[in-house]
C-alpha cells in the first residue's frame, strides 16, 4: 500500500507519499481499501503538531474516509468483507489502504457514493448535534450560520432548514453568498462589505437570530453575539479564522441568552446511543434527498499538498475530497 506519512509534524510540506508494508487487523478492526477521503480543518492542524490529539510518530493524517473492507479483525461480526463503509478515526485517510476501529465505521446504503460518504460524517454530524441537540433547534425559528460556505456550514443550512428553521447565512464573497442559497438559505450577508450587525437587524427587523452557528471564531463573533435574540443560543463550534474571541460576559445576561459548546467528537464517545441514533436520522436525510454534502472539488490521492494549498487559500466552497 501507499500512504502519506507524517514523520516531522512541522508542517504540509514534510509529509511524504511512501509504500509501506499493508497492516493486517486486529481484534476489533478492519482493514478498509480507501476509495476517498475529505479534507478537514483538523487535517491541517495535525501535520503542524496544534491538534488536541498528538498521534504517535509516524502516521498517516486524513481523518475522514469511505472505501470497502477488504478484511476483519477476530471478533468483528457486524460488518462483512466487500461492504462499503465511511469512517471518521481521525488519522489514516491519506492512502490507499488503512485500518479501522469496526465500532467506528459506519454501513453504507446502496447508492450512498463514496466521494459523498467521504465528506459526510464530520460535517453533519457536527451541525446536527449542535442545532438539534445542543441548541434544541424549533421549526420557525431562524439560524444565523457565519461561514457559511466551508463544510461544516453548508451542512449547518442544510440541517436547519430540515428541522423547518429559517437560515441567514453569511459569507465573505458574493459567489459563496450563491452558494448558500442554492442549497436553502432564505437569506444571505455577504460580510466583506455589510456590516454584518445592520444586515442581520435589517433581516430579522430588529429580533436578532434564535441561534448562532460560528465554526469560524474572530472578530465576527462579538458582533453577531450582540445581535441575538432574546433567550438565543450562541453555538460555539470552531475558531477557522485562528483567534478565539472574548465575549463579555454581560451580553448573555442582558440577553438572556446562551453560550453553548459544540464538542461532537466527545459526545459520540460519551453518549454512543444518542450518537448512533442521531447518525441513523442524518442517513434517512441523505437517502430522503434533505441533505447532500457540497463538494468543491476531487482530487487524486497523490495531489494531497496542492489540495491543503487550496484549502488554505480560504475559497474552497464545502468539501475537498481525495480520491484513488
Amino acid at each position: 500500500m501507499h500512504a502519506w506519512l507524517c514523520e516531522n509534524p512541522v508542517g504540509v510540506d514534510a509529509l511524504t507519499w511512501k509504500e509501506i508494508p499493508t497492516p493486517a487487523p486486529q481484534k476489533g478492526e478492519v482493514l478498509i481499501e480507501i476509495q476517498a477521503a475529505s479534507l478537514n480543518f483538523p487535517d491541517l492542524l495535525i501535520v503542524q503538531n496544534k491538534y488536541q490529539m498528538k498521534p504517535e510518530l509516524p502516521f498517516v493524517p486524513g481523518s475522514e474516509y469511505a472505501g470497502i473492507i477488504r478484511a476483519l479483525g477476530e471478533g468483528v461480526t457486524h460488518l462483512q468483507v466487500g461492504q462499503a463503509v465511511a469512517c471518521l478515526s481521525g488519522t489514516g485517510g491519506f492512502g490507499t489502504h488503512t485500518i479501522a476501529p469496526a465500532k467506528l465505521c459506519m454501513p453504507l446504503p446502496a447508492g450512498f457514493p463514496a466521494v459523498d460518504a467521504a465528506a459526510f460524517i464530520m460535517i453533519y454530524a457536527t451541525s446536527h448535534h449542535a442545532l438539534i441537540d445542543r441548541a434544541q433547534l424549533k421549526a420557525g425559528e431562524t439560524v444565523l450560520v457565519l461561514g457559511a460556505a466551508g463544510g461544516v456550514g453548508t451542512s449547518a443550512i442544510q440541517v436547519a432548514k430540515a428541522a423547518g428553521a429559517r437560515v441567514i447565512a453569511a459569507a465573505s464573497t458574493d459567489e459563496k453568498c450563491a452558494l448558500c442559497t442554492s442549497i436553502g438559505a432564505d437569506a444571505t450577508i455577504n460580510y466583506s462589505r455589510e456590516n454584518l450587525r445592520e444586515a442581520i437587524k435589517t433581516l430579522t427587523d430588529g429580533k436578532g437570530p434564535d441561534v448562532i452557528y460560528d465554526p469560524v471564531g474572530g472578530d465576527f463573533a462579538e458582533p453577531a453575539f450582540r445581535s441575538i435574540a432574546w433567550r438565543g443560543r450562541y453555538l460555539v463550534v470552531g475558531f477557522a479564522s485562528g483567534p478565539i474571541p472574548a465575549l463579555p460576559f454581560n451580553l448573555a445576561l442582558l440577553k438572556g441568552a446562551s453560550i453553548v459548546g459544540v464538542f461532537w467528537g466527545d459526545y459520540s464517545r460519551r453518549e454512543p446511543q444518542a450518537n448512533a441514533a442521531m447518525m441513523d436520522e442524518l442517513a434517512q436525510w441523505y437517502a430522503q434527498g434533505k441533505i447532500k454534502p457540497v463538494i468543491d472539488s476531487t482530487m487524486p490521492m497523490k495531489d494531497l499538498k496542492a489540495a491543503y494549498a487550496h484549502m488554505g487559500s480560504r475559497n474552497v466552497k464545502g468539501k475537498l475530497v481525495m480520491v484513488n
